[in-house]
Order: structure tokens, then sequence, then C-alpha cells
């Protein structure tokens, strides 16, 4: 079985088209330059964020053979699975596996309200095909299924699910899981807007979606908290909550894809049925971002920052 530290930031990837609805693997090399030099510490390709539904399984592996060329040796790339059936989420698996890949986010069964038992079924039959890490994504909110501490528990044996991208909303869920089971699952926030909460809550990293467009600004909060210094990632988290809530509206995908297009690393296109923003809409969100870029702190620096064990 393969390890991964499963700490640190890792950005829930925007999908970037040209204007003819194909995957722009120029831009997509732009914006895991900016990922890297901010210092992320893994990505994630085709998360809800990456319009997962609307990719095929050929542009999943354009996108992941494109950030295995540009990124460094070893640099860690989780695909995200999130597939109706269980055979297609079985294969997808063994397909990441084979590409190479270093870890799994796994979604609950897509389109299918299952029970417990059936959402059970469908990770433990999911682990057992992979020797890949997995981390599992608790989004009720979103999903209507929700991942609990009985349901961890019982996927105590399956020794490749390592994680929880915790997204339910309910930040007491952390202290639940590590006090029922310390460190065996690492916890990684899910929700931009109660990232820093969670972080100083104990959570191990942050699975984030405004670093699509910010991501020095993104990282810099994590470092600062996890090596103690509070007060200096408070100041730019506050600065950053006016955009770090458009993650938490239904069209999140278009919202960051606006913002990522003001800085320079992304662009406004989306897949249908999505359409872009207009008119009022798109106004309201600009000035969102425009306030935050004409307002935009200087940053310490984050970079040499060590990450420690008491926050």
């Amino acid at each position: 079985m393969q390890q991964l530290n499963w700490k640190g930031v890792y950005p829930a990837l925007l999908t970037p088209f040209t204007a003819n609805d194909q995957v722009d693997l120029d831009m997509w090399r732009t914006n895991l330059a900016a990922q890297l030099g901010a210092g992320v510490d893994g990505i994630i390709i085709g998360g809800s964020l990456g319009e997962a539904s609307t990719l095929t399984n050929t542009e999943k592996k354009q996108l992941y053979d494109a950030a295995r060329e540009f990124l460094p040796k070893g640099f860690p790339i989780i695909v995200n699975i999130a597939e109706q059936t269980t055979r297609d989420a079985v294969a997808l698996a063994a397909d990441a596996e084979s590409w190479g890949a270093n870890g799994l986010m796994l979604l609950p069964p897509m389109r299918y309200y299952a029970d417990n038992a059936e959402t059970l079924a469908f990770f433990k039959a999911v682990a057992g095909a992979t020797r890949l890490p997995i981390m599992l994504y608790n989004n009720p909110v979103d999903y209507k299924i929700a991942v609990t501490p009985e349901m961890f528990e019982a996927l105590l044996p399956y020794e490749n699910i390592q994680a929880v991208k915790e997204s339910s909303r309910d930040v007491i869920n952390i202290t639940r899981m590590i006090n029922r089971f310390g460190g065996r699952y690492k916890i990684l926030t899910g929700v931009d807007p109660l990232a820093l909460e969670s972080l100083v809550l104990g959570a191990d990293g942050w699975v984030a979606g405004l670093v699509d467009a910010f991501p020095r600004e993104t990282v810099a909060i994590y470092r600062l908290v996890k090596s103690g210094d509070i007060a200096a990632a408070l100041k730019i988290y506050r600065w950053f909550m006016p955009l770090l809530e458009l993650d938490i509206h239904p069209k999140l995908v278009q919202y960051i894809k606006l913002a990522a297009a003001a800085t320079g690393i992304g662009s406004e296109y989306v897949r249908a049925p999505r359409l872009p923003l207009e008119g009022k809409e798109r106004a309201a969100v600009q000035k969102v971002i425009d306030d935050g870029l004409a307002t935009r702190p200087q940053l310490p620096e984050y970079l040499h920052l060590p990450a420690t064990a008491g926050v």
C-alpha cells in the first residue's frame, strides 16, 4: 500500500476549457505553475470544482499526464472518483493507479441516495480494488449522504482509507473524529469559509477552492496557523472571507473561474449545462473580486514556516 502525508493545502483544481470546449492544457499549466510557486502540497484533479461530471476519463487522463509531466517528480496528484456506479468507480480507481496517481478522493454514490449500508459497500468495493491511499469526501449539504463516525468505525480495517475531506459545515465533527480515532484518519477541511477555524481545531489540511485564484494567500493562512501565528493568519483570512464565500454557492465553479480569470491564472469558460455568468449576477461577483484585488494584502514570508504539532 502506498503512503501519502495528507497534510497541507490540496487545491481542488478547476478544469480550464478553450472557447471551443476543449481542455485548455496551456492554461492548466499556467495554474499549476502558480500553485507550485505558492507552496501547495499536492493537487486534486477532476473534483466537483473541476466539473468532474462533464469530463470524460480520456480528458481526466490528459489532465493527469500534463500535470505529471509539469510537476516535480513525486509531487502528489490525487484523482477524484465521483461515479454513478460501483463498477465505474472501481474501474476509474484502477485506471488512476495504472497512471501513477498518488491517491484518490472518493465521493459517495452519485445520483442515488444510498443508505449507510450501500454507501459502505461502495467505499469498501473501491478501497478493496486499489492500493492507493483514499480520502473520503463527507459533504451531506451538497450530496445528501453523511459519512458518520460509525461508518468510519466500520471502515477501520481498510488501511488505505486514510483521510476525510470534512465538508459537513459542522466543525464539531473534527473534534468528534479526533476524540474517537486519534490520528487514524487525517482530516482536511473542505469548506473555504470555515478553513481557519477548522485548522485551529486540529484539521491536518485544507482541500481549497479559492486557491485556484489566490494560491499564495491560501497557503499563507495554512502555514501561519500551523506555525502558531494565528493573528497574522486571521488578518489575511478576514480580508479573504468575501472571496472565500464564493466557494459555498451552487455556482461556485463559475464564481471561482471568474476569480481565476481576474488573477490571470484561469479563464471563464465552463462546460454546458453550466453557462457563463451574465448581467447583475456577474457584476455582483466581479465586484467582490475587484474589491478583494483592490485591498489585497502584503503577505509575510511564509514558505519557510514550519508546521508544528501544537495547533
